[in-house]
């Protein structure tokens, strides 16, 4: 058999969990990244405060540039927030979808 031959039937075996436990500092990493997602949903809401603001005051002064700018800053908010929120799911269902294929 070539030196290919091996390493590929060496390969097949290969597998993985998720572990949390498997490297030092996991615990600190997810309450990081969890402190990071409450920051971002933070930001997320104030944007949106700040966006809307902005657009209604601008449709209401007559400024239509402005009122575009603050319903667009309205809608990028919102689409973050949703992100920021779905994220996990959306990992998790990739993952998921990782481990159909053989």
């Amino acid at each position: 058999m070539s030196l290919l031959t091996h390493l590929v039937l060496g390969a097949s075996g290969i597998g993985g969990q998720p572990d949390p436990n498997g490297l030092p500092g996991s615990s600190a990493l997810q309450q990081l990244i969890s402190g990071l997602a409450f920051w971002a949903l933070l930001a997320s809401l104030a944007g949106l405060f700040v966006s809307a603001i902005v657009w209604a005051l601008s449709a209401h002064s007559g400024n239509y540039h402005h009122a575009s700018a603050g319903r667009r800053g309205t809608i990028i908010s919102a689409v973050a927030a949703f992100l920021v929120g779905a994220a996990p799911a959306i990992v998790n269902f990739f993952e998921n979808l990782g481990r159909t294929v053989h």
